[in-house]
């Protein structure tokens, strides 16, 4: 699914409108529909009192439709007009006219207005329809006041299409005032702004809202920002011959663990396995050989004549992928491995981890990493490779830069997992749950990318096969356990669960 500027959905709107011979009215009336049909049920009853505080611009013009169907409905509604200027949008004139003899409304003209407002926060849904996707400067005047009065109630609040004051292409900035929504209902696509962060506390959940733009118009657009979904991933995933062998699956390598860190090597490996590689070997350190044979007897051992750490040169010819990092620790040898791994390797390799630990600390043999190899580090990881920056935009760029730089993928964990590529696109990630925020986890997905290439995904399709596949499992798992008590071989027990998701 595609993620469109703020420019692009305007273009979008108009399209729309001059293909289906629609007025920019009837487009709003389907975005209002919409909201309502999303709303009804779980927010909305007729005991409920509904306050929709609407601007002056056409995100005003929704809310005060959304106010003119509901109050058809018999649900009690009341329209708040923010008067904070003496311009108004067409279609919020229209639809201010349509309202004035259906529906309770008043306006709000300055601080003492809104004091004068009487809020049940026992029985009251806030609507806010004050500004929409194309705001471009920090709230301020009647706007914040109104902003701060509406985060001090205590209520429900749902944004229609963006929270006021949130920007649409951009991360918020430091003491912006931005409404604090529980659920955003945005407009058939999601908005950029919606992956970053530190965004999240201003948009609660947030829900696509179908309003019949053109797919001609959306097909034909061009962007580097993608929202995978299930339809997205499906359409990756292949089909197993009835005469296949293990052989038809691919040969995986692991280079994981260390003393105390065997654990990791574990998990990788057992999601690699699990994951449907035909075939896998794990090089580990003598320390590991008991643990590996008896926690894995679907893989094959290859133990390095250390002890407690790899430090043996390793063969790579016969393996179709190669995964390394879990647990591997930075030894002085161990770094060496590394450094013949990326110069003998005739396959992308997956760098997690440890792996990516030690990269940083000799960025020169960045340069050496074999094309369309990917790395899958966590923000802190990532900071050691490129450094720090303020938010999560900046790093967006920061990533996108790196895999243009480099030739490779990168797949930034968090919650919208970015991956970006070398040639500059970025996919947002829409599965996956805060009790993936688990020792382990990581691991699991390194296993999962590396049995995919072997299976010989490509390596854009191993990435967001991948990271769907992770974060659908941890779905099931949490949705099994709960957030709070899943760990990460949950993840590994409930890939079949998302596996038999996507064949539905």
């Amino acid at each position: 699914m595609k993620i469109f500027t703020a420019e692009q959905i305007r273009e979008a709107d108009k399209y729309t409108m001059e293909k289906e011979g629609i007025s920019s009215i009837e487009l709003m009336e389907r975005a209002a529909g919409g909201c309502i049909s999303k709303m009804m049920g779980e927010w909305l009853d007729n005991d409920k009192e509904v306050i929709i505080f609407c601007g002056l611009g056409n995100n005003g013009g929704d809310g005060l439709a959304i106010a003119r169907i509901l109050s058809e409905s018999e649900v009690n509604v009341k329209a708040i007009i923010v008067n904070y200027s003496d311009k108004r949008s067409k279609d919020f004139s229209i639809n201010y006219s349509l309202i004035k003899e259906k529906v309770k409304w008043n306006e709000i003209k300055s601080i003492d207005d809104l004091k004068s407002l009487s809020i049940d926060k026992e029985n009251t849904l806030i609507i806010d329809a004050i500004l929409g996707s194309g705001l471009n400067r920090p709230a301020e005047g009647l706007i914040a006041d109104c902003i701060n009065f509406i985060n001090r109630q205590q209520v429900p609040i749902v944004s229609i299409d963006i929270p006021t004051g949130l920007y649409c292409d951009e991360s918020n900035k430091k003491n912006d005032v931005i409404v604090k929504a529980t659920h955003t209902l945005t407009f058939q696509l999601p908005k950029l702004s919606f992956m970053f962060a530190e965004n999240e506390e201003y948009l609660g959940e947030f829900s696509l809202v179908e309003i019949g733009l053109s797919e001609d118009y959306i097909h034909k657009t061009a962007t580097p920002y993608n929202f995978i979904t299930k339809e997205d991933v499906k359409s990756l995933l292949k089909t197993r011959s009835r005469n296949a062998h293990k052989g038809n699956f691919g040969h995986a390598l692991i280079v994981a663990g260390s003393k105390g860190k065997m654990g990791a090597a574990v998990l990788s490996s057992k999601a690699c396995v699990r994951n449907g590689a035909g075939l896998l070997t794990v090089h580990i350190p003598n320390c590991g050989y008991d643990i590996i044979q008896t926690a894995i007897p679907e893989a094959m051992a290859d133990v390095d004549s250390e002890e407690n750490f790899i430090a043996d040169n390793i063969k790579v010819e016969k393996y179709n992928a190669i995964g390394v990092g879990p647990g591997i620790g930075l030894e002085k040898q161990t770094q060496n491995v590394l450094k013949l791994l990326i110069q003998n390797s005739s396959v992308p390799i997956v760098f997690d981890a440890d792996a990516i630990n030690i990269l940083a600390e000799n960025k020169t043999w960045l340069s050496f990493v074999p094309a369309n190899s990917i790395f899958t580090p966590h923000i802190k990881e990532f900071e050691r490779l490129v450094g720090k920056v303020s938010n999560s935009e900046e790093r967006l760029k920061q990533q996108i830069e790196f895999s243009i730089k480099y030739n490779v993928f990168v797949v930034l964990k968090g919650i919208h997992t970015s991956i970006s590529t070398p040639n500059g696109e970025v996919c947002f990630n829409s599965t996956g749950n805060p009790g993936m925020a688990t020792g382990g986890s990581g691991d699991v997905l390194t296993g999962i990318i590396t049995s995919l290439l072997a299976q010989g995904y490509l390596s854009k399709e191993a990435c967001v096969l991948g990271v769907y596949l992770h974060g659908l499992a941890g779905d099931f798992a949490a949705n099994k356990k709960t957030e709070e008590t899943m760990i990460a071989s949950d993840i590994i027990m409930r890939l079949s669960d998302a596996y038999k998701f996507l064949r539905t």
